[in-house]
């Protein structure tokens, strides 16, 4: 009865597709360094939101990001540290699971781009959005000041980040046509 005509089946699936890159979103958590003076792990997380929006565009790569953050809600096992449960969300790190959603939204805004500058900025912007989410919250849990929760949360990752906005530019160029002949 849901599957009598063309637009619902597309639709049923890229919401299959939006479940396959939570799974994605899940291992590029699991793949984490625990870092001694916090607990913002080192991970593969901003990587996985950047190349999800990337090739879902804005809708469904907020939607995968958000059937991320909810499969962990329920206490699936799926974020870094292989944690999952509100209290998960609720902890010191939240902020930046909440932020993957925005992340990805704001670089399926390159969806229509081409330029991999555009790609750049946006992978940028959507980082910005995820650590600025990150650190309100990690200050708000904490009590820590501005200053303690870059320490902590920013600072120490942006050499990283970097790298990882290098990679995904690489990685896109491989992915795009064969993503886009998948997604529609």
């Amino acid at each position: 009865m849901f599957l009598n005509n063309n637009s619902s089946s597309l639709s049923i699936n890229k919401l299959i597709i939006c479940a396959l890159f939570a799974s994605l979103m899940t291992i590029c958590s699991w793949i984490s360094i625990p870092l001694f003076f916090t607990p913002v792990p080192v991970n593969m997380a901003l990587a996985g939101a950047y190349i999800t929006g990337l090739l879902l565009g804005c809708k469904y790569g907020f939607i995968s990001e958000v059937l991320y953050i909810l499969l962990g809600a329920v206490g699936l096992p799926v974020f870094a540290g292989f944690s999952g449960g509100i209290g998960a969300i609720a902890g010191p790190t939240g902020g930046f699971i909440i932020g993957y959603a925005f992340c990805a939204f704001v670089c399926g805004l390159s969806a229509q781009k081409k330029g991999i500058m555009m790609r750049i900025l946006l992978m940028l912007c959507g980082m910005s959005l995820c650590y600025g989410c990150g650190l309100i919250w990690f200050m708000y849990i904490t009590g820590s000041t501005l200053w303690a929760g870059l320490v902590s949360c920013v600072i120490p990752f942006l050499a990283g980040d970097a790298v990882k906005i290098i990679l995904v530019s690489i990685l896109y160029r491989y992915l795009e046509k064969p993503a886009a002949s998948l997604i529609g």
